[in-house]
């Protein structure tokens, strides 16, 4: 493989032999900046550090004329001096420093001024010479002021003054101020100011501007230091000061006028006329200025008329006095127009300014580096105004003096060379001069043939992000400039296309980066002279990604906030996460917590508000992301409350938000103090919308108001704000009268009336007082009123019971009275009936309901609002027996104005008493002579116990109780029974009837061995009553069970009844596990399908209740109650429920209704004779076999 590649290589070499032939005669070469290249190659001089052209020396300090420069062969070094050769070893002062032509003049003892002049500096080795720019050396100065006697200046106030300071000419000029003897700076503003020139100019002139320290001070700044000229007094007069000062120098005739000078309008000191011109560089400052005088002190203005100004460029100064514009261009030449303005006039002065430039280079010529036989230019293009002339030197002598070279062609601002040779490397100075200045530039031309370096370090490994674009650098050198060609994993070629490009330089360019790119690059370089070749490798990394971009927060202060920054990043980069607040770094504040992709802020302040970005680094790229934390809190309290519109009845308030702290205020909320009644108490008068900031209050008499605000936002209320200027009310009649009137009587000769007393905001005024009036409906005509105070209700006596009164109040105070009131109804008290309900009697209905009828209570009688009847009755024996039970007695209440009323739960075959009674708001009246009823027999209850006894092989005897509830005589007993298989199956029923006085039977005849299933009630003529059941096994026969005794010691027989056993225990199981999820096992599912046809639902005659109900004893192996069929029927009677009473005894509901009087109570024995609910034993199965 590596022969197969060097071949490659090589027939890649020799292909592109021709294209370098060609390309190298029109393609110019760069010299790299690689040291190691630079030691190598042959190259003219360059200078690379020089002084400036214009040099102003301190005649304290030695004067340095800086001149470096580089070549191969390192340069020489030599000087001009205006103009001719500078022979530094005939003066001891100059030396010139080791391998550099940079010049020491030791100037101490001696005068600066004999070394000024004009310094050039050439460099120069075998392959040229450079030359530097003309230096031209000055010595600073800073003459001293000449002295003067200055008179004192005396002027009329009012009027323009100019104090000149003409400062001594130095090198560079001075920079002036005016101070005073303190030498503090005199104070400038519009009036008086200082011109660029150090004059200081009075628009006009006043009394305080009189002093005689008016200093004019120089600072030198090369030297340091600072000139001052002799002080000048300005002393400012009124007119008769002015004659009195100046009359021993004047004549009559002289003195000025009485009138001081007045106001006047602008006319301008500085610059003088209607128009001048100015004449400014391009890229210099240009600064206009406009000084005017006048009364008032006029005002400066600005304006071009071409055009706006440039903001970046442009600013005023000196009070607005000085346009300055910096960095000029030709776009800025025009007239500018400076107004000065006051109240008398406006006065203009246009400037002409005209921009000319100085030589400045369009294109300068570049260094040129060729290989024999190549084609190549040096260009020199120069702008300026005038149009700078171009001159070409040739190793710094004019190249019309130099030797003539027939590969060099000179036409105007460029040189071409064609088909250079090796002898022809030099050094080319163009000059670009016009009367503003001049350029000078050095191109070197240097003619190489190089074989290609590399010069990008082997094995350069490059890492760039997927996407991203990646440059592999391929830097070489040679002469001709080498052919560059790549290839990956070394052996496929890497063209220029969609996804690549190779660059002049050789740079390899993957637009967007992918993993396939990753792998090594190989860039071969050749020329006519030879190639060579360089590895680097890319790997192409997964980009990094904020997952997860932090949230818009808006918190409440003091509390904790957590923004999430998760990132996705390559697994071989490590990332950095920078948090930054408002693009600087976060506070030091142990508050910020930063986590691995979080930033928390604990207890967070007003500071802490701002935008948070989230940087993700890696060393290949970053990522990220910008949230704001918005802190919120209530707001500030509203301020400056102000009361308007003052009115009897309504007042305007105003007032001014606080800051609501990054959360809308939502509402205002006004309150007020009553100092008058209620003093230090606010209370919520209105509210009004956060988007405003006035409230028109509606205010109530007689009352001392003060008004404060309250804002309330998403967070909560603001502090309450100052309160409001106190607003007192004017009295009045009461608004209003009291609510909620009533008249009732407490006793059965009275009448209270009530009412609900009218606040201290709504008595208007003082004296509060209530006129309760009243008069008894359709018996008085006139009202009988009393006025009272500090109550709220009256009682009037000696009233009639229980008659219907007509009644008001009417609030009243010193001022007049509320409009009139409402009537109220009402009735006096009541007392207790005085009559019984009459013409009583009972009509039953079954053997548990009787209705009983009465005749009403007249209302005269009643003496009071009717509530209903109250019905009370009790059991006093059953018909059974002829002892009383002494029964509790029950009371039912019928509502309203009822005569009859249904009494439910009554005991068949029973004797009971009643007797009603009227009930109104007072109480119960006189009861009502009792009466009687017998209720009508019904069906027994269940037998109180059912046992087994004498249990032989065919016979039993079953042993019981009569019903605890005979309900009526006794007709009989009706005893029903049944064989049960082991599977559980029920055989066919026999009954059996039995007479009333038995309580014990025997059956014969029956099958040993044999479990019966028994049934048996008890009946009277109104029926059967509800079945007890019992379930009992016959004895073993002894001779069966011995031989089952010997078959059961066989040893089969005990293999197949533990296999049965087994069997039965997994069945067992089973059922068990069904039972506890509700499901039914075989014994019941059996009893369900052979359900027992003999027992029927057992009712009254009527067919109204049903007497038993149970649910649960169709279960086989337990003993327990028959249930008819499992329900009850409605009953037939139309009674509704309103029919029967209220209250009792407990066992019926508010209405009356009945609850618990229809089911009987169960009450048995259970029996255990030899009973169990255990499958059958192994014995008995084999019976069955057998």
């Amino acid at each position: 493989m590596p022969a197969m590649e060097g071949s490659r290589k090589r027939e890649l070499c020799r292909g592109v032999l021709f294209a370098l032939l060609w390309g190298h005669m029109i393609t110019a070469l760069e010299v790299p900046l690689d040291p190691k290249i630079l030691g190598e190659l042959a190259q003219p001089p360059t200078i690379t550090h020089q002084s400036p052209k214009n040099y102003i020396i301190d005649p304290r300090e030695n004067i340095v004329l800086q001149c470096e420069a580089k070549g191969k062969p390192h340069p020489s070094f030599s000087w001009t001096r205006n103009g001719t050769h500078f022979d530094i070893d005939k003066d001891p002062k100059v030396t010139m420093r080791p391998r550099s032509g940079t010049l020491v003049i030791d100037i101490s003892g001696e005068k600066a001024e004999a070394y000024e002049g004009v310094y050039q500096c050439m460099a120069r080795n075998e392959h040229g010479t450079a030359i530097s720019n003309n230096i031209v050396i000055r010595q600073s100065r800073s003459p001293l002021w000449s002295k003067e006697n200055i008179a004192p200046i005396v002027v009329q106030e009012g009027v323009s003054l100019v104090l000149r300071c003409r400062p001594p000419a130095g090198l560079p000029p001075p920079v002036i101020f005016w101070m005073d003897n303190n030498f503090q700076k005199l104070p400038q503003d519009g009036r008086v100011s200082q011109a660029m020139n150090g004059d200081l100019y009075f628009a006009n002139v006043r009394r305080q501007d009189s002093r005689n320290d008016y200093i004019c001070y120089a600072r030198f700044p090369h030297t340091q230091t600072i000139q001052q000229k002799q002080p000048v007094t300005v002393r400012v007069l009124n007119m008769d000061a002015i004659n009195e000062t100046m009359a021993p120098f004047f004549n009559d005739t002289d003195f000025f006028g009485d009138s001081p000078a007045g106001e006047r309008p602008p006319t301008f000191l500085l610059p003088p006329g209607a128009s001048t011109s100015k004449v400014v560089l391009r890229g210099e400052v240009l600064e206009l200025e406009c000084i005017a005088e006048g009364l008032p002190t006029p005002r400066i203005s600005w304006h071009r008329e071409s055009g706006s100004f440039n903001n970046k460029r442009t600013s005023f100064k000196n009070f607005h006095k000085t346009l300055k514009i910096v960095d000029i261009t030709e776009g800025d030449a025009g007239d500018y127009r400076c107004q000065a303005e006051n109240s008398l006039g406006t006065l203009e002065h246009v400037i002409t300014v005209t921009v000319k430039a100085a030589p400045y280079w369009i294109k300068a010529p570049k260094n040129l580096i060729l290989s024999p036989k190549e084609t190549g230019a040096l260009s020199c293009q120069a702008g300026g105004d005038p149009k700078p002339e171009i001159t070409w030197l040739m190793n710094g002598i004019p190249i019309e003096n130099s030797h003539v070279d027939p590969s060099r062609k000179l036409e105007g601002d460029r040189i071409t060379f064609t088909d250079i040779q090796v002898g022809s490397s030099a050094v080319y100075q163009c000059n670009a001069s016009n009367e503003y200045g001049y350029l000078l530039a050095n191109s070197l031309v240097n003619v190489l043939a190089e074989p290609p370096r590399v010069l990008t370090p082997p094995n350069k490994l490059y890492q760039v992000i997927a996407g991203a674009r990646a440059l592999l650098d391929c830097a070489v050198f040679g002469s001709p400039i080498p052919v560059i060609t790549w290839f990956k994993d070394g052996h496929v070629s890497v063209t220029a296309g969609d996804q690549h490009s190779i660059y002049e330089n050789g740079t390899l360019e993957l637009q967007a980066a992918h993993s396939s790119h990753s792998g090594r690059y190989t860039c071969i370089a050749v020329n006519v002279l030879g190639s060579r070749e360089n590895q680097v490798f890319l790997e192409v990394k997964e980009p990094t990604r904020i997952l997860k971009h932090p949230e818009l927060k808006v918190v409440q202060r003091s509390r904790a906030v957590m923004f999430e920054c998760k990132v996705t990043h390559d697994p071989t980069l490590t990332p950095t996460t920078t948090w930054l607040k408002d693009d600087g770094g976060l506070p030091d504040d142990e508050r910020f917590v930063i986590g691995p992709e979080s930033l928390t802020i604990q207890d967070v302040t007003e500071a802490d508000e701002g935008s948070y970005t989230c940087i993700v680094n890696t060393t290949l790229d970053q990522d990220s992301t910008v949230t704001r934390l918005t802190v919120v809190e209530q707001p500030d309290p509203p301020m400056d409350l102000e009361l308007t519109d003052q009115k009897k009845r309504s007042i305007q308030l105003t007032w001014i938000p606080g800051d609501d702290h990054n959360s809308p205020i939502k509402k205002f909320v006004v309150q007020y103090e009553d100092a008058l009644h209620h003093p230090g108490v606010w209370k919520n008068l209105t509210e009004v919308p956060g988007s405003k900031t006035t409230a028109h209050l509606k205010l109530s008499p007689y009352v001392h108001y003060t008004f404060r605000v309250l804002a309330a936002n998403a967070v909560g209320f603001s502090p309450p704000s100052l309160p409001s200027q106190q607003y007192r009310t004017d009295p009045a009649a009461p608004d209003e009268n009291p609510s909620m009137v009533e008249a009732a009587g407490a006793e059965h000769n009275n009448l209270v009336i009530s009412w609900k007393p009218l606040t201290n905001l709504q008595s208007n005024g003082p004296g509060l007082q209530y006129k309760v009036s009243w008069m008894q409906q359709d018996v008085d005509k006139d009202w009988t009123s009393v006025t009272v105070a500090n109550v709220s209700k009256f009682v009037v006596s000696g009233t009639p019971t229980f008659v219907p009164y007509e009644v008001k109040v009417q609030a009243v105070n010193d001022y007049g009275s509320a409009p009139e009131p409402e009537v109220v109804l009402g009735y006096s008290g009541e007392d207790l009936p005085l009559a019984a309900p009459g013409r009583i009697q009972a009509a039953v209905q079954n053997s548990s309901l009787a209705e009983v009828h009465w005749e009403a209570v007249s209302s005269q009688m009643v003496r009071g609002r009717l509530k209903g009847y109250k019905v009370y009755y009790w059991k006093e024996r059953s018909l059974l027996e002829h002892t009383p039970q002494h029964e509790e007695q029950r009371i039912l209440t019928f509502n309203g104005n009822r005569t009859h009323g249904k009494l439910p739960g009554l005991h068949p075959f029973s004797l009971y008493t009643f007797n009603v009674r009227v009930l109104n708001g007072k109480g119960e009246g006189p009861a009502s002579p009792s009466q009687q009823f017998e209720t009508p027999e019904g069906v027994p209850g269940p037998l109180a116990f059912l046992r087994f006894t004498n249990i032989n092989l065919d016979s039993l005897t079953l042993e019981w109780s009569p019903p605890l509830q005979r309900n009526g005589h006794l007709l009989g007993y009706t005893l029903k029974y049944q064989t049960i298989n082991n599977t559980s199956e029920l055989g066919p029923l026999v009954e059996v009837s039995l007479p009333a006085n038995e309580t014990n039977f025997t059956l014969q005849n029956l099958k040993y061995s044999t479990r019966y299933k028994f049934y048996i009630n008890a009946r009277t003529k109104q029926g059967a009553g509800p079945a007890i059941t019992d379930e009992a096994v016959t004895v073993m026969d002894e001779a069966m069970a011995s031989r089952q005794v010997d078959i059961a010691t066989q040893g089969w027989f005990i293999g197949l009844m533990c296999a049965i056993a087994l069997l039965i225990l997994v069945l067992l199981i089973v059922c068990f596990i069904k039972r506890n999820k509700g499901g039914k096992y075989p014994v019941k599912e059996k009893e369900d399908a052979h359900a027992d046809p003999e027992i029927q639902p057992m009712k009254d005659d009527d067919g109204t209740f049903g007497e038993y109900s149970d649910t649960e004893d169709h279960k086989p192996l337990k003993g327990s109650l028959t249930p008819p069929n499992g329900t009850i029927r409605k009953e037939d009677s139309d009674d509704s429920l309103v029919d029967y009473g209220e209250g009792g005894d407990g066992q019926f509901n508010e209405d009356g209704s009945f609850i618990g009087q229809y089911s009987g109570k169960r009450e048995r024995d259970v029996v255990e004779c030899d009973r169990s609910s255990e499958a059958p034993s192994p014995v008995n199965a084999m019976n069955s076999f057998v």
